[in-house]
């Protein structure tokens, strides 16, 4: 028999927290078991007779009949004519299936359970073998949990078990939770996803007493879980056709002891019905029929509302009729209409083709000029900022005064501190002056006082006083002997140190000049080696490898042409010893130039320049080989031009708009210079006097500027007029002159300071006599000061004292002039080095204003092109300015453009849709004036019939798709309601056949059964009452009654009760096609006798079904039962009395 999927439902009292999911929707509806309505109905209600009526509903308008009408389900045979025709194929088909040899069945096999904590078990497992599996033991060991387990784990309800009203009546007393682990055979090319869960799949169930219940599907080799959903059980065991919740497979102890025991007539037909789930079947069927029963009363009901939305059309056509002859009106308001669409089409493209011109405009005119001013602006701002580069660079190449200023600073702090010593001396001086002048006036009263008193006294001591005025003398004479040669030596110190003030000045400067001299050497040098360099590399001159530079840019690619330069390659000086200085310091920036065509080639030109570190000039200028002779002055005046040689004529041209040398004059005076210029009516000459130059400028008004500058002077390789190796002996022979002047000034500075040591060995031997001459002096004021004492020892009290103070007046004086004279030896040396200093400091600030004035002259050239530059950038900022509102003009342009096209394509396009194109429309006014005549016509025929005629013909469609819809879903609907009542019929007429074939081969199955005991008996089943009724006759009856007594199952003896209800049992199990068979305690009822016979006939059958699996349970042993290979018996332990709680082993069984 095909398989049939299982329902796999649950529905405990604890269904909320057992199902983590909502359950799979099964393919079927199911009934629950034990509902009180299933002996009511045990087949669809059309399959009670041969036929059954119902009320009479025609399928459409031209039919009499409906599909309600009757539902004639044809039989063909009656059960006893079927049974005639069909019962000896029934039983050859039963003969040569028991004659085949199947195979083990390779999915759906429990292979092992285990439970734990589940109801009297702490741990329990099996290990099931493929066909046939005893499970014995004393009464209360457990047996019957593990049916119950099974149920659980397989998603089983919880009261078809018969031992609780839900999960947590299954859990072990005393603990919290409980788990039941199933090991199911996954094998075969019919496996269930066989890559995920392998040869084996375990399903766990675990539940708790707080309600929480979880399901996890484990591949059974490495017990990765592959799912915990509960519809992934109900997929497993529909797959495998497992139904746990079918009475027949799993027939519970209290199921089996019914089903053996007070089992009706009614009860075994509903265990039939439900067992090869016909009931479940035929319930769907009723409610397929109760569905299309109830469509065809909706059918019914619309083809009521069918007639009146026919009417509903036919009364709107009629109206519509009685309005045709507003229809011209119409016509012509329609073709109105359509011109007025076109004529605003046409507007529209008018203004499409303004908005187009203007932007054809700004494009193509405006947006160029400007566009074009940019350009020519922003290399008018380029051409400016490369003449303030080159003005610049020739700034840089001044260098700067830095060391010159520092001198400058140094000398006048020097100079400043001399003053304040100066202005020291000249105080001390004034007051020393003031001191002598006082002592003297004193010296002379003190004289008078003395002289009178003297003459009073002079004849009483006159001959001592002439000895001793005698010795006086003398010391005077000695005295002032000694301060003569302290002058003396005073003044030749005084003239030593001048001497060597001058050679420390002489010093200084001589070491100044060598340093001038180093660093012109090492110019000359660099330009020696540069000159060597330059016999292979003629751009050594231009700056650093700029041979490479050439190099690249020949290999690049240029927006225009390829950039010239550096100029000074294609330059030379006529006169090279004449002008080559004044031209070089002048044009040097413009001789290292570059010059590009396009501005856009400036930036990469501008990056393989900066690669080397290279700051050259970058021209932007386009080719243009112009006539500059209108710009020369007369032919006998030497223009900077005509002093040059230039090989190309562009780059000739560029020179010329850059440094205007066609202009510029030249001379070596400059007086002949200004007198040039004026004759010519004013402009630029160079002159070069020798110690330097001057750029002089004339304007035509009479005003005249002179600016200096400093000519460097073999300062480059550029315009010498010398080749290589000229060049090399020249700046060699420069070389060697530097160094003989460094010989030279070596061996003046030498002489320097040979003097410098010589008048300071002078000086300090001066030191000895002038310290003696100084003690001596001290002696003779000493002794002098001692003979005057003695004098005034002898003289009265009054003239001792007048002398005492005259000597003290005199030591004072002779000190404050000793003071003096030191301090203007010192003023005189100090004013001698101001003198050397100021000459130096006036040396500088020639020196300095010298630069200034000529980096002044280029000042005024950058400010000249720096005011330049800001009116071409101020150009530039003009045509961005003027670009950017072209622009925005241009975008709003586009964008007006652009709706207006948009604008003009949508009422194109809805134009079309409304009404092919009309050529030529009228003025929208004139159409206007027309339509409204037409329409006010219209309006007016309107008002008397009630409604436009848009509106009759709207009602006129909407009336005809409203009728034309009902009768096209009534009759799709109908069609479809009669192909399912037709296909229903062959389905019930289907179903009738399976309960024919499936009873038949019930009986002859149980009459097979029945003869292994010597039995006869058949089933009756009685499709109308509902019943099936079992008569057998016992081999005693055989042998008393002859054979014509058939016994009633309740007159049997216990033993063949159950004998009889196993062999019914038998045989409702070969109608079934799930691979699991399950029974417990088929044989409590049972003598010896039977119940051998019982045995032999299950193994037999299970032989016979080697893909079918059998778990049958006992409490009796299995002492006469002949055990096979394919047999396996679970011996479970004795249960322990007085102990509490039922302990078992781990594992309890026995296998034999």
């Amino acid at each position: 028999m095909a398989k049939r999927r299982a329902a796999v439902q649950d529905s405990d009292s604890q269904n909320d927290n057992e199902n983590e999911g909502t359950h799979a929707a099964s393919k079927r509806a199911r009934k629950q078991d034990g509902s009180d309505d299933e002996g009511d109905s045990a087949g669809p209600s059309t399959t009670q007779g041969r036929r059954r009526t119902a009320k009479s509903q025609a399928d459409d308008p031209d039919s009499d009949s409906d599909g309600q009408s009757e539902i004639v389900i044809p039989v063909g045979l009656d059960d006893d004519q079927f049974e005639e025709r069909h019962t000896d194929k029934v039983r050859q088909s039963l003969n040569k299936k028991r004659g085949t040899q199947k195979g083990i069945a390779e999915y759906g096999i429990i292979q092992a359970i285990h439970m734990q904590d589940f109801m009297c078990h702490q741990k329990l497992s099996f290990k099931f073998g493929p066909q046939i599996n005893f499970i014995i033991g004393h009464n209360g060991s457990g047996k019957s949990a593990v049916l119950s387990a099974l149920t659980i784990a397989l998603g089983g309800k919880t009261n078809s078990t018969g031992r609780g009203t839900g999960l947590k009546s299954f859990i072990r007393e005393g603990q919290q939770w409980s788990e039941i682990s199933i090991r199911i055979k996954n094998e075969g090319p019919e496996a269930y996803r066989p890559t995920e869960y392998g040869p084996s799949i375990v399903i766990v169930r675990r539940f708790s007493r707080d309600g929480g219940s979880s399901w996890k599907m484990q591949n059974g080799d490495t017990g990765r879980t592959v799912s915990a959903k509960r519809e992934e059980v109900s997929a497993i065991c529909d797959h495998m056709n497992i139904q746990v919740d079918n009475p027949l497979n799993v027939l519970t102890q209290d199921s089996a002891r019914q089903f053996l025991s007070a089992s009706a007539p009614g009860d075994k037909y509903k265990f039939f019905l439900l067992g090869t789930q016909l009931f479940q079947l035929s319930t769907e069927y009723d409610i397929c029929l109760s569905n299309i029963q109830k469509t065809f009363q909706i059918l019914a009901g619309k083809f009521s509302a069918l007639p009146d939305l026919r009417a509903a059309y036919r009364e709107a056509q009629r109206k519509l009729k009685e309005a045709e002859q507003a229809r011209e009106q119409k016509r012509r308001v329609d073709e109105l209409k359509k011109e007025m669409a076109w004529a605003h089409v046409a507007v529209k493209k008018a203004e499409l083709e303004d908005k187009w011109k203007e932007k054809a405009r700004l494009e193509e005119k405006t947006m160029p000029k400007y566009r074009e001013g940019l350009r020519m602006a922003e290399i008018a701002v380029e051409e400016a900022s490369a003449r303030i580069a080159a003005l610049e660079q020739q700034v840089a190449n001044l260098g700067d005064i830095d060391s010159l200023t520092h001198q400058k600073s140094e000398i006048q702090n020097e100079i400043k501190e001399n003053r304040a010593k100066l202005a020291d001396f000249n105080s001390d001086i004034r007051k020393m002056n003031t001191t002598i002048k006082t002592l003297n006036g004193q010296i002379e009263r003190t004289d008078a006082k003395i002289a009178e008193e003297e003459e009073k006294m002079q004849a009483q001591t006159q001959a001592r006083k002439d000895d001793l005025q005698q010795q006086i003398q003398t010391q005077q004479e000695s005295l002032s002997s000694a301060e003569d040669l302290l002058t003396s030596i005073g003044q030749q110190k005084k003239e030593l140190l001048q001497a060597i003030t001058l050679c420390e000045t002489r010093g200084r400067e001589l070491e100044g000049q060598r340093k001038e001299l180093e660093l012109e050497g090492r110019r000359y040098e660099g330009l020696a080696g540069e000159a060597r360099k330059a016999g292979s590399d003629v751009y050594v001159p231009y700056g650093k490898d700029i041979a490479n530079v050439v190099r690249k840019v020949g290999r690049c690619t240029w927006k225009g042409e390829q950039p010239i330069g550096p100029l000074g390659v294609f330059v030379k000086a006529r006169d090279p010893k004449m002008w080559g200085d004044l031209l070089r310091t002048q044009l040097g920036g413009y001789l290292n130039a570059f010059v590009v065509t396009d501005p856009r080639d400036r930036p990469q030109l501008k990056k393989l320049l900066d690669e080397g570190h290279n700051r050259n000039m970058i021209i932007i200028q386009q080719r243009d080989i112009f006539d500059y002779s209108s710009g020369e002055p007369d032919s006998r005046y030497l223009t900077v031009l005509r002093a040059l040689e230039i090989s190309d004529p562009f780059v000739k041209r560029v020179l010329i708009n850059q440094a205007s040398i066609e202009r510029v004059l030249l001379n070596k005076s400059r007086k002949d210079v200004e007198m040039d210029l004026r004759q010519i009516g004013g402009g630029v000459g160079w002159a070069d006097v020798g110690n330097g130059g001057f750029i002089v400028r004339v304007y035509g008004e009479g005003g005249i500027v002179s600016t200096p500058f400093k000519i460097r002077r073999g300062g480059s390789l550029l315009l010498t007029g010398r080749d290589n190796k000229a060049e090399v002996r020249h700046h060699e022979a420069e070389v060697e002159r530097v160094r003989q002047e460094i010989t030279v000034l070596d061996q003046e500075y030498q002489h320097c300071r040979n003097e410098y040591a010589s008048r300071r060995r002078e000086l300090d031997a001066l030191t000895g006599p002038e310290s003696k001459t100084r003690h001596e002096a001290t002696k003779a004021r000493a002794e002098l000061s001692g003979l005057q004492q003695q004098m005034n020892d002898d003289l009265p009290t009054s003239i001792a004292a007048f002398q005492q103070a005259r000597d003290e007046y005199v030591s004072d004086k002779a000190n404050v002039t000793m003071q003096a004279e030191d301090v203007i030896r010192k003023k005189a040396g100090v004013d001698q080095a101001q003198a050397g200093l100021q000459e130096r400091l006036d040396d500088l600030k020639r020196r300095i204003k010298e630069f200034e004035q000529e980096k002044g002259g280029f000042a005024a050239h950058i400010q000249e092109a720096a005011v330049e530059r800001a009116q071409k950038q101020a150009n530039v900022g003009h045509y961005k300015t003027k670009i950017a509102e072209t622009e925005q003009e241009l975008a709003a342009a586009n964008e007006s453009a652009a709706t207006v096209e948009t604008e003009f394509t949508s009422w194109t396009e809805s134009a079309l849709k409304f009404c092919e194109e009309v050529p030529n429309p009228r003025a929208v006014k004139i159409i206007d004036r027309e339509l409204e005549g037409v329409q006010t016509a219209l309006k007016e025929r309107e008002r008397r019939h009630g409604a436009s005629v848009d509106e009759m013909v709207l009602e006129v469609n909407r009336t005809r798709d409203a009728h034309d819809k009902a009768a096209g879903e009534y009759k799709q609907t109908a069609e479809l309601n009669k192909a399912l009542k037709a296909s229903l019929v062959v389905r019930l007429a289907r179903w009738q056949e399976f309960r024919r074939h499936i009873a038949l081969r019930t009986k002859l199955i149980f009459q097979y059964h029945l003869s292994q005991r010597g039995y006869f008996g058949k089933v009756m089943f009685n499709h109308v009452a509902q019943t099936l009724m079992l008569k057998v006759q016992t081999d005693d009856q055989a042998g008393t009654q002859g054979g014509s007594a058939e016994k009633d199952p309740r007159s049997l003896s216990g033993g063949e009760k159950s004998f009889s209800t196993i062999c019914l049992l038998l045989s409702l199990w070969d109608s079934i096609g799930c691979p699991l068979r399950c029974l417990d305690e088929f044989d409590v009822f049972m003598d010896a006798v039977n119940r051998r016979i019982s045995m032999k006939m299950m193994i037999d059958t299970a032989n016979s079904s080697p893909d079918k699996q059998y778990i049958l349970i006992t409490p009796q042993d299995m002492t006469n039962i002949r055990i096979e290979d394919n047999v396996k018996v679970h011996r479970m332990n004795d249960p322990q009395r007085g102990g509490g709680a039922l302990r078992f082993g781990a594992v309890a069984s026995n296998d034999t």
